[in-house]
């Protein structure tokens, strides 16, 4: 892979766009994610741990603002590398510092509510809809079923960046195509993923849905990505600062929500101290020099700077591989950090991803989300019978359709139905998603 095109300023589906020496392609991106709608309501989704309980706690928004820092860090340092190894331009490290950090930003948009688990109830309920082979939901083939039944938040924020948002089915955001590169961890559909078995990490999870692959497939061509083609179909190997937008995400979930976890009561302080302090290099005798919410702050800041260095150094030393396209692990995961960051996961998944009050955040989420889904498709399944003519649906419908807030421009077919409800679902708050639940039930 070549730098020149890997930082490509130009925008999506806008050949009349000319960057600006002033005003670089990838500012612009950072200023059209942070201004949009999509973004703006990662306020409020949760991260991890549930929201109203406690103001200092994290949210989706504030989580990606700070992974885009991390990125931006990240970004300068590997580019100042690659500077001094004469691999790129000088005054390239600030393209490489700001085509991460505006993905960074991006990366959580198309996540829907209440987490993970909003993710997991939405490809539920699709999976029992498609069981029971009903009309609407007869029409799709396996291929495009597995769009649905493994609802991915990756493939759902492309669809937001180049399609819905702002310019509709025109380039959506019309970012710059080097920040779409670095955006997308996993450059295969939901069908040539399923019918692969290669162990690479960009096919662990689907982030381009079918009927957004021209989008991508201009994004691969013009950043150079490599293109495998293969009995079961064609996909690409990743951008080499995917990579970096990883390691950032990684950083801050990791260690903030050992943080979180000690704010909301979950981890004791000593819990979370003795986690953190390994990664920070602090002595044990520190946490005795301060309020305990002070030495885990301190701690958290110190850590975040050691895993920053170590997952620079990991890209350095496995720079040949990346850009060759055979790279296939996270850089904190090959890093000199990699044992800290494993007891961290460790405990997260033994202790606060099984908490009593994640437990009851995930059950009462997938009740919503599946009230939202069973009350809203009623208007896709009447568009169904009424062959897409929406002047012919009921009063009742119609009222539903106003009430609800329903975008049915697209809709002429199943498949564009089904993604009209996905977009609409996976694009509310918690909050919209608990009102819109309680109208549908009476409530």
């Amino acid at each position: 892979m070549d730098w020149a095109q890997l930082l490509d300023g130009r925008r999506l589906q806008d050949l009349n766009y000319e960057e600006q020496p002033n005003r670089p392609s990838y500012l612009q991106d950072a200023d059209r994610i942070t201004f949009s709608a999509p973004f703006r309501r990662l306020a409020n989704k949760t991260q991890v741990h549930p929201l109203y309980e406690n103001d200092h706690l994290h949210h989706r928004l504030i989580h990606s603002i700070e992974t885009s820092s991390v990125g931006r860090s990240l970004g300068v340092e590997v580019g100042e590398w690659l500077e001094r190894a004469g691999k790129v331009p000088e005054g390239d490290r600030h393209r490489i510092s700001g085509i991460v950090s505006a993905a960074c930003l991006a990366h959580d948009i198309g996540n829907p509510p209440f987490g993970h688990s909003g993710e997991a109830a939405i490809g539920q309920w699709f999976e029992a809809k498609f069981a029971k082979n009903a009309p609407l939901f007869a029409d799709l083939d396996l291929a495009h079923q597995a769009e649905f039944n493994e609802f991915e938040g990756n493939a759902q924020g492309f669809r937001i960046l180049t399609r819905l948002e702002m310019r509709r089915n025109q380039g959506g955001m019309r970012l710059s195509r080097g920040v779409l590169g670095a955006f997308t961890k996993y450059p295969v559909t939901a069908d040539v993923k399923n019918r692969l078995s290669e162990p690479y990490c960009g096919l662990k999870k689907f982030g381009v849905f079918a009927s957004d692959l021209p989008q991508f497939e201009e994004v691969a061509q013009a950043t150079g990505l490599p293109m495998v083609e293969h009995g079961q179909g064609t996909w690409w190997r990743r951008h080499p600062l995917v990579f970096l937008v990883e390691a950032a995400d990684d950083i801050c979930y990791n260690i903030l929500d050992m943080e979180d976890a000690y704010t909301s009561g979950d981890l004791s302080f000593d819990a979370v101290f003795d986690l953190l302090a390994p990664l920070s290099e602090l002595e044990s005798g520190a946490k005795s020099r301060r309020l305990p919410e002070e030495a885990i702050s301190y701690a958290r800041a110190l850590g975040v700077g050691k895993a920053i260095r170590a997952s620079v150094e990991a890209f350095e030393t496995h720079y040949e591989a990346i850009m060759d396209g055979t790279f296939s692990e996270a850089l904190i995961e090959v890093s000199s950090k990699a044992d800290e960051f494993n007891a961290i996961k460790k405990v997260a998944r033994e202790r606060l991803f099984t908490s009593k009050r994640k437990t009851e955040l995930e059950v009462m989420g997938r009740n919503v989300v599946h009230r939202v889904l069973d009350g809203i498709s009623d208007v896709f399944e009447a568009l169904h019978r009424a062959d897409w003519q929406e002047n012919q649906l009921s009063s009742y419908h119609r009222q539903l359709v106003k009430a609800a807030g329903l975008d049915l421009r697209d809709v002429s077919d199943s498949y564009t139905a089904l993604h009209s409800l996905a977009d609409y679902v996976s694009g509310m708050t918690d909050r919209y998603a608990v009102k819109i639940a309680k109208m549908l039930n009476g409530g």
